[in-house]
């Protein structure tokens, strides 16, 4: 079985540029206020939610291990 994650989004820092939509369609929804949150919190790993990560101009979106709470992004430094 593979990784589960938990992603969230820190709505305070998002500016809404949407390039998490864009990046994971299925993963990611802007509401009416343009605030980026994802469509399940809990998922399986998927490349497309982390390079949505990974490519978020503001890095509001952070990805832990579902059953440790590591990091997964941003990574722990």
């Amino acid at each position: 079985m593979g990784d589960r994650w938990h992603v969230e989004v820190d709505r305070s820092v998002c500016i809404g540029s949407a390039q998490c939509v864009h990046r994971a369609p299925a993963g990611f929804r802007l509401d009416t206020a343009r605030q980026s949150h994802p469509v399940e919190p809990d998922i399986d790993a998927a490349e497309g939610v982390l390079a949505a990560a990974e490519n978020c101009p503001v890095e509001a979106i952070m990805i832990t291990l579902l059953d440790s709470g590591e990091a997964v992004f941003p990574p722990e430094e």
